[in-house]
């Protein structure tokens, strides 16, 4: 029984008088057991004993409860009341009589709770993706993995231009939080609260409406639209597994949406001269590009974000940075491309040959795609079916396999596998006969 209660005066947490002084009431009740009275009228349990090392220790075990309910086994740090301060109190000297140190067992769990709050206010969706782009994708990879800009507009992070000045950005500048995109819709959720069905909902929503803060750019569904959805999501928690910042891969065994059938369509002759003509009629910045899309052979973005310092007297090269497979392109020029870039009207001061702002380079493909169909009646194309008329047109005019995959920046056939780690050629003059080649042909097609 405490003090208080062997005498006619109400219990402390019971009375009214304030004191300007710190008190402590002992309880007889459980040895060590205190109730500290502090100025403001804060009542707390605590308990003082010996520990393993000899010297003299304080723990707080919790907040009086005044209530005298027990809806709860006594937890420190929760409100005790006088049943619950003397059951723990008790319990701690059991464990001290095994001489286990309270003290730093529970300054060990306080510790070990702060650093699982820390860790999960960075292991939420939002600040996983920019770590996930920032340090695996855009400063310690030597070159960077294909489609990262792509993957990153994805998973909600804007590297492509400034919202306040609109200017183009670096590849390793601060990234733009996409409006309504997965890192601004999933800001605050926990990677490890990812299932399997929050990604199958993911890719149905890219697949069928969009990409979240993309917006939709046709009323169909894209199964298109879901694989890149996929892909930058397989990476995203394959990289998280890996750095065990989650204990199970959400995107194993997810279901991505059929690869259509390979494309085989390309150019006829007869279709290559309508579309030079249509070409001439659209004008800067877009005729010229897609000209030379149809002369060089290469990929949509290598020309439409070509810059000036890309360029040389015949050539252009690309860095890795550049190309689909993070290798280093030389495309010679010939001199059919050379008169098409010399008749590019370009705007001063702009480091891109293509652009209609000065700032950026070209953009809208589909209004673009959408204008040169009106200009051109032939059956449906894409752009990408002028990388494959180039190539099948330095085919038939017998250009050698090995070197037609040489101007597409190809690895496979001669350059794959043992074969591709020896030889090291770049084909250059070869390549340069090539691309020759296939221009005189267009010009002969085209007069």
């Amino acid at each position: 029984m405490g003090l208080w209660q062997r005498c006619s005066r109400p219990p402390p947490w019971r009375s009214s008088r304030k004191s300007s002084k710190r008190r402590e009431v002992s309880d007889a009740g459980a040895p060590g057991l205190r109730l500290v009275i502090h100025p403001t009228g804060s009542k707390v349990w605590i308990t003082r004993f010996r520990r393993p090392n000899g010297k003299q220790g304080n723990l707080t075990l919790g907040p009086l409860d005044t209530s005298g309910r027990e809806d709860h086994a006594p937890t420190l740090g929760h409100p005790l009341t006088l049943a619950g301060a003397r059951a723990l109190a008790i319990e701690l000297g059991r464990q001290r009589s095994r001489d286990i140190d309270v003290i730093a067992v529970r300054r060990t769990e306080k510790h070990r709770r702060r650093v699982s709050l820390l860790e999960s206010s960075a292991n939420t969706f939002g600040a996983a993706v920019r770590e996930f782009v920032d340090e695996r994708v855009v400063r310690k990879t030597g070159q960077k993995p294909r489609r990262w800009m792509e993957d990153a507009r994805i998973l909600g992070l804007d590297f492509s231009k400034d919202k306040k000045d609109g200017k183009q950005k670096k590849d390793d500048g601060e990234p733009t939080v996409v409006k309504g995109g997965l890192a601004d819709r999933y800001r605050d959720k926990p990677v490890t609260e990812f299932d399997g069905d929050d990604i199958y909902v993911l890719i149905q929503e890219a697949r069928r409406h969009g990409i979240p803060g993309m917006g939709k750019r046709s009323k169909a569904p894209s199964d298109a639209r879901g694989r890149h959805m996929a892909n930058a999501l397989s990476a995203f928690f394959k990289w998280l597994h890996v750095n065990r910042r989650i204990k199970i891969n959400p995107a194993i065994g997810m279901a991505k949406p059929a690869v259509g059938p390979s494309r085989d369509r390309f150019l006829s002759d007869a279709e290559i001269k309508l579309f030079w003509k249509a070409c001439a009629r659209m004008g800067d910045p877009f005729g010229p590009m897609l000209k030379l899309l149809l002369l060089t052979g290469c990929r949509l973005n290598e020309i439409a974000r070509l810059v000036d310092a890309e360029l040389t007297e015949n050539m252009i090269r690309l860095p890795g940075s550049r190309t689909k497979n993070g290798l280093p392109h030389d495309v010679p020029l010939p001199p059919l491309a050379t008169e098409v870039l010399a008749g590019i009207r370009r705007i001063p001061n702009c480091k891109f040959v293509f652009s209609t702002n000065g700032r950026t380079p070209v953009s809208g493909f589909s209004k673009t795609k959408v204008k040169i169909d009106k200009l051109l009646s032939i059956p449906p194309w894409t752009f990408h079916d002028l990388r494959r008329t180039c190539s099948t047109g330095m085919s038939e005019l017998g250009v050698s396999p090995h070197v037609v995959e040489a101007v597409l920046n190809h690895i496979s056939g001669a350059k794959a596998g043992v074969a591709g780690t020896y030889n090291r050629a770049r084909y250059n003059p070869e390549k340069r006969a090539a691309l020759e080649t296939w221009a005189d042909h267009v010009r002969r097609v085209v007069s």
